[in-house]
């Protein structure tokens, strides 16, 4: 199975009502690991790179690692560029190869990031790549993109105005979702997903997936969260993964990168197919 199109994937996840992992990698490791666990559990998958990742690794080693791990695989996989506002960024990713973006305009007044994203989705086409879109901030800073202060969510017409108008591919509602670890259960607008797939039937992207229950999970995807966002657990379990090693090699006096690199993938591949069983896509790559 080649690399798909975003498009491809969440559509057939909306309309089965299943939901897709969209996890965000940090390096190679991360990369292979997710990409194993998809395979493994027989899954589609959603690679995401943050623009602070992009910029990090550089976007020529970030893709090439992209077109050497994906080559061959056998379940359904697409490349996405999350919660990007400089428009230079993704021009150069559509560019490289990346199958589909989200254009953030979300800070901007809802007639300029309309704007601006229809002329992102002219671009995307252009490619045949695809584009998710928001209107909305949503609470909680990831990878030095985002506010802490919870934006003000538009009325339902404006949410369907701009969906129709720029004609993305999956939308991002606040739902009183926030990027980051949740501190207690969050209190989610649940309706606000059933009424906008009833009046525009688009595939919706759940941001802030790290933390939510199983329940909120199978409740949003039921009504059409087909693209799910995991991010922190991933960071967090990368970064405990390394911390519990390091603590037990220097109790050991015994340093074996080989090992580290090893025990880490394990922890991030697990992860990676928890989500997947948890979202309802395992078994599901065609």
């Amino acid at each position: 199975m080649p690399v798909v199109p975003l498009k491809q994937i969440v559509d057939r996840a909306f309309s089965a009502r299943y939901g897709v992992a969209a996890i965000n990698v940090v390096n190679d490791l991360t990369l292979e690991a997710v990409l194993a666990a998809a395979v493994e559990q027989r899954s589609p998958v959603i690679v995401q790179t943050s623009v602070k990742t992009v910029r990090a690794i550089g976007i020529d080693l970030l893709f090439a690692m992209w077109q050497q791990l994906t080559a061959g695989i056998e379940v359904p996989v697409s490349l996405h560029l999350d919660h990007c506002p400089d428009r230079a960024v993704i021009s150069d990713c559509l560019r490289k190869g990346w199958n589909s973006v989200l254009f953030d305009g979300s800070t901007l007044p809802v007639a300029e990031n309309q704007r601006q994203t229809i002329e992102v989705v002219s671009e995307a086409r252009s490619y045949g790549a695809n584009v998710e879109g928001e209107i909305e901030a949503i609470t909680g800073v990831e990878d030095d993109i985002g506010s802490d202060e919870e934006a003000k969510r538009e009325s339902l017409p404006v949410a369907l105005e701009f969906i129709r108008v720029t004609g993305i591919d999956v939308f991002a509602p606040a739902i009183g979702n926030a990027h980051g670890v949740y501190h207690t259960e969050p209190h989610l607008d649940a309706q606000r997903v059933s009424d906008i797939v009833a009046a525009q039937p688009i595939p919706i992207a759940l941001h802030g997936g790290t933390g939510m229950t199983d329940a909120q999970f199978t409740d949003l995807i039921a009504r059409g969260c087909a693209k799910v966002n995991i991010s922190t657990a991933l960071k967090v379990t990368y970064m405990k993964a390394n911390l519990a090693f390091l603590r037990g090699a220097e109790e050991r006096d015994s340093w074996d990168p080989p090992s580290l690199f090893s025990a880490t993938r394990t922890a991030v591949k697990d992860m990676a197919a928890d989500h997947m069983r948890r979202f309802g896509s395992i078994g599901r790559a065609w």
